[in-house]
């Protein structure tokens, strides 16, 4: 009987959850067995993962949990360096280079656990089966505009908390746009067509911001691209992949340019292939800007969570995507799942020692 272990997250400000209760009394009812970390963070209440028929533990109990036990969260584990010797479902952000990555994968070889990235858990064509792609840019288009009119009253954006739903962040942030008293910023979104982009464009129009939307014919060129200093704001929703363009360039900071905000949803400042490169490091619901410029300011706004600020419907829309992935979790070496443990297998023998 296959045993999914779902986690509650470590991160203290990550309450979404990749599994509804309705996703877990499909499982059961699949035969599966499942038990849920209590969690007062998560968006959803333990209580309604019991009633849908979960077995209930602890929460940060999963290293205890049966070997024979698939553990799964969506952000990062707690950072103390040792061996994982469970099969892993989270996103790991470790086959791009990224430090912290390498770090994982070594956890990950001394316990002889497994790492299923939920990133790459792909179709035969390569598109990948479940993403909240459309909430981070939804989410990331707002956090831009917020950092756009901060700039206005002379300020860095302050931070920035998970949300209600969505209407009450689209009401609070036509607020924030309004009382600047200055018309709507110009933006741009690179990867328009997808399903960040789709989430960015989305909020801007309801935000009456004019966008010019770009996807791959615009940027097949490989750059450079002006345009984009064009713009008040920069959305960026494409992945860091090798062949990716550079899109801004190390000496945008420079003057002359209408750009003041870059919101990088795609958000991997620690891979090789970022396409923007005025900043090397992510930023926080504490601190969501880093001003990387002056005279005129360029803030750069990089949250790597941030489908979070709208956990409820994020959750959701992601846990429905996933589900049917998740049923074939009985057939690891199968599938999408068979695709993933190939690439961890990958990487894993690339590791350095």
């Amino acid at each position: 009987m296959t045993h999914l272990w779902v986690r509650a997250e470590s991160r203290p400000d990550e309450s979404r959850v990749g599994i509804t209760p309705d996703g877990v009394r499909a499982l059961i009812a699949a035969g599966f067995r499942v038990t849920v970390e209590d969690s007062p963070t998560r968006i959803i209440p333990t209580a309604d993962y019991a009633a849908a028929g979960a077995a209930l533990a602890p929460a940060g109990t999963w290293p205890a949990a049966p070997a024979d036990a698939i553990v799964f969260g969506l952000k990062e584990l707690p950072d103390d360096g040792s061996p994982l010797r469970h099969r892993h479902v989270m996103f790991g952000h470790a086959f791009k280079g990224q430090p912290a990555g390498q770090g994982l994968l070594r956890r990950f070889r001394d316990g002889g656990g497994r790492l299923y990235d939920l990133e790459y858990l792909l179709d035969e064509d390569g598109r990948r089966l479940a993403a909240f792609g459309y909430w981070a840019g939804f989410a990331g288009a707002a956090v831009a505009l917020k950092c756009w009119a901060a700039q206005q009253r002379g300020a860095l954006c302050g931070p920035v908390a998970p949300q209600p739903d969505r209407d009450a962040l689209a009401a609070g942030l036509r607020a924030e746009l309004d009382a600047t008293g200055r018309p709507r910023p110009r933006a741009i979104v690179v990867g328009a067509l997808g399903r960040v982009g789709t989430g960015a464009c989305d909020l801007c129009a309801e935000m009456g911001v004019r966008v010019t939307k770009w996807d791959l014919a615009e940027t097949a060129n490989g750059g450079p691209f002006p345009e984009i200093l064009l713009h008040d704001i920069f959305l960026n929703g494409i992945l860091a992949v090798p062949g990716t363009p550079v899109l801004v360039p190390a000496d945008a900071v420079n003057p002359g340019r209408a750009l003041t905000v870059i919101a990088d949803i795609a958000c991997d400042p620690g891979s090789d292939f970022s396409p923007i490169k005025v900043y090397d490091r992510t930023t926080d619901w504490a601190a969501p800007a880093r001003r990387v410029a002056e005279a005129p300011p360029l803030d750069v706004t990089a949250i790597d969570n941030l489908p979070a600020l709208l956990p409820r419907e994020s959750s959701t829309d992601y846990a429905g995507q996933l589900l049917p992935v998740l049923r074939g979790l009985d057939a690891l070496d199968a599938g999408p799942w068979g695709r993933a443990a190939a690439l961890f297998d990958a990487h894993l023998k690339g590791l350095s020692p």
